[in-house]
């Protein structure tokens, strides 16, 4: 079974995420229930959504502020997941929730297991 990374991006303002927190409200059952159904499959590993809040580090620079896209994406939250095949969970990422919303999309990644001897 291949473990997978979805990261979430999503649009942003200067200061924090477009979504308001009436959004937020509204969208809470929509997650719950997507990520119960990966979860009732026994699929799930972890999710959670991510501050705006960030710090980036390059070689010796420390900068204050998330890494957005030339459009003002940025990731916004992830899910690690199991499966079988990428085809469910390309199926399972076309009902995401974060769809919904104007520059968002769920970015699919393979993990690569660290040896473990």
């Amino acid at each position: 079974m291949t473990t997978y990374l979805l990261l979430f991006r999503n649009a942003s303002a200067d200061t924090g995420y477009l979504t308001t927190s009436q959004d937020m409200a509204e969208d809470m059952p929509r997650w719950q229930s997507w990520i119960g159904t990966i979860a009732s499959q026994g699929k799930l590993v972890h999710t959670a959504p991510v501050r705006y809040e960030a710090t980036i580090v390059n070689n010796n620079e420390v900068k204050a502020g998330p890494h957005k896209e030339t459009d003002s994406v940025l990731v916004s939250g992830f899910l690690i997941c199991k499966s079988d095949n990428l085809e469910d969970v390309q199926e399972w990422s076309k009902t995401c929730p974060i769809l919904k919303y104007p520059n968002s999309s769920v970015e699919i990644r393979p993990l690569i297991p660290f040896p473990t001897n």
